[in-house]
C-alpha cells in the first residue's frame, strides 16, 4: 500500500492506474504533509469520530482520517479513481467504506442515522472550487445531524465565508453560513501544495455547527430570500432591491413599514445589515400585519 502526501509517491500511484486528471471534476490532490496535518488538527478529529470525507481522490487525506478516526465514509464521484482506492491506497484499513456517487444526490440524514446513530458527524473535503458553495449550502440547508464541516476551499471563498456587514466579501454565503455555524480560517495553503497546481491561492476553513441558533426566525425561507433579493443589485437600497425582486411579493409600501418597524433607515443597503437585522425585517414582513 503506498503511503500518500508528497509528489513523488502521487505520481506513482498516477502512473500505475494510467490516471488522467479531469477537469470538469476540477480534480486538484494536496501533495503536502504539513498541510495534512493540520486539517486533521484543525477538524479535530478524534477515535470517537464518524467522518464523512467528500472527494477522496487517491485517498491521500483519507489515509490520515482513517488513523484518526473510529470510522470513515468517503464519497467519490470519479469511477475512475475507486479501484486506486479500493485495491490499493486504502486496502489496509478497515475501518473505511469508499462509496462511488455523487454527494449531492445522496440522503445523508439517512446515512447518519444507519452508521453513527443520528449522532453529529465531522465533515472534511478538498471541494471542487466549482461546486463548492451548493455542496456546502447543501449541508447546511438539509439540516445533516454536523459538529464540524472542515475544507478546503478558494481562499476568496473563504474570505466570505467569514466576512463582516460593510465589508466588500460580505453577502448571502457569509450570512447563510454564520446562521448555521461558526467559521474559522485554519490555514492559507499556496498552489503548489497540490498536483496539477491551481491557479488560485487556497484556504481550509472549519465551520463549527452552532448548537443553538444565534438568531431565531420564524421562516428560515423568507429570510434568505430576503437576503438574497437585497445583494442581487448591491448598490440599491433594501427598499428597492426587495420590491424589485421576483421571489418576493411584498409591496414598496409594506417594505418601508417593515424596515421602519425593524429601526432600519430607509436609505440601507443589504450590505450593512447583520444577520439578527435581516432575521428581525423577515420576522416583521413574516407576521404580514404591516
Amino acid at each position: 500500500m503506498a503511503t500518500l502526501g508528497n509528489p513523488k509517491e502521487t505520481i506513482e500511484i498516477l502512473k500505475k492506474y494510467g490516471f488522467s486528471f479531469q477537469k470538469r471534476f476540477g480534480q486538484n490532490f494536496l501533495i503536502d504533509t504539513h498541510v495534512l496535518e493540520k486539517i486533521i488538527r484543525s477538524a479535530e478529529i478524534t477515535k470517537d469520530d464518524f467522518v464523512l470525507e467528500i472527494g477522496p481522490g487517491i485517498g491521500t487525506m483519507t489515509q490520515y482520517l482513517c488513523e484518526a478516526a473510529r470510522e470513515v465514509v468517503a464519497v467519490e464521484i470519479d469511477k475512475k479513481l475507486i479501484p486506486i482506492l479500493t485495491e490499493d491506497t486504502l486496502k489496509e484499513y478497515n475501518n473505511v467504506t469508499v462509496i462511488n456517487e455523487d454527494i449531492l444526490n445522496m440522503d445523508l440524514n439517512t446515512l447518519v442515522e444507519e452508521r453513527n446513530g443520528g449522532k453529529p458527524i465531522k465533515i472534511v473535503a478538498n471541494l471542487p472550487y466549482y461546486i463548492t458553495t451548493p455542496i456546502i449550502m447543501g449541508l447546511l440547508e438539509a439540516h445533516v445531524p454536523l459538529d464540524t464541516i472542515t475544507v478546503m476551499v478558494q481562499k476568496e471563498v473563504a474570505e466570505r465565508m467569514q466576512a463582516v456587514p460593510g465589508s466588500k466579501d460580505y453577502g448571502a454565503l457569509s450570512l447563510a453560513v454564520q446562521y448555521y455555524a461558526k467559521p474559522y480560517l485554519a490555514a492559507n495553503v499556496p498552489p503548489n501544495c497540490f498536483m496539477p497546481r491551481p491557479n488560485v491561492g487556497s484556504a481550509v476553513i472549519c465551520l463549527r455547527l452552532h448548537e443553538v441558533s444565534p438568531v431565531q426566525v420564524k421562516d428560515e425561507k423568507l429570510m434568505f430570500a430576503i437576503i438574497h433579493a437585497s445583494f442581487q443589485q448591491r448598490r440599491k437600497t433594501l427598499v428597492n432591491g426587495l420590491a424589485n425582486a421576483l421571489e418576493l411579493s411584498f409591496s414598496k409600501e409594506e417594505i418601508i413599514t417593515a424596515l421602519e418597524a425593524a429601526s432600519l433607515p430607509l436609505t440601507v443597503r443589504g450590505e450593512a445589515l447583520t444577520l439578527a437585522q435581516f432575521a428581525e425585517l423577515a420576522n416583521v414582513l413574516h407576521g404580514g400585519n404591516l
